[in-house]
């Protein structure tokens, strides 16, 4: 009884950097009882020739140990992670006031016209 637990979500999971596989991300962030977002060109490349060697575990691995092998190289993890996180969601954002703009046009564009929208 009662809601179900949230997932976590890996949302909008392609390599952004052409040198690096093509499903880097996909074949790292495999965990039980996630969920993951990806472009369609990376689902396919995924199903080509992705694998899941090892499924993250629940409990964080050894999260700890890079984190903090990275402020053992000077990496301040917590504004790394901010900034991020500030990136992401601008991201984020900039794709939904584009979609809603896209939405805005077509609305424009049928009532200007006379068209229903079970016309196209």
């Amino acid at each position: 009884e009662g809601a179900r637990p949230q997932r976590l979500l890996w949302a909008s999971t392609s390599t952004k950097n052409p040198d690096a596989p093509d499903t880097l991300y996909v074949n790292a962030l495999a965990a039980p009882f996630t969920i993951n977002t990806m472009p369609e060109a990376t689902l396919h490349a995924f199903a080509d020739h992705g694998r899941v060697d090892a499924l993250m575990p629940t409990d964080g691995g050894d999260a700890t140990q890079t984190l903090g092998a990275y402020s053992g190289v000077g990496i301040d993890h917590h504004a790394l992670a901010a900034r991020l996180q500030r990136a992401g969601t601008e991201s984020f954002d900039a794709s939904w006031k584009n979609l809603l703009a896209s939405i805005a046009a077509k609305h424009d564009k049928l009532t200007a016209t006379g068209t229903r929208s079970t016309d196209t």
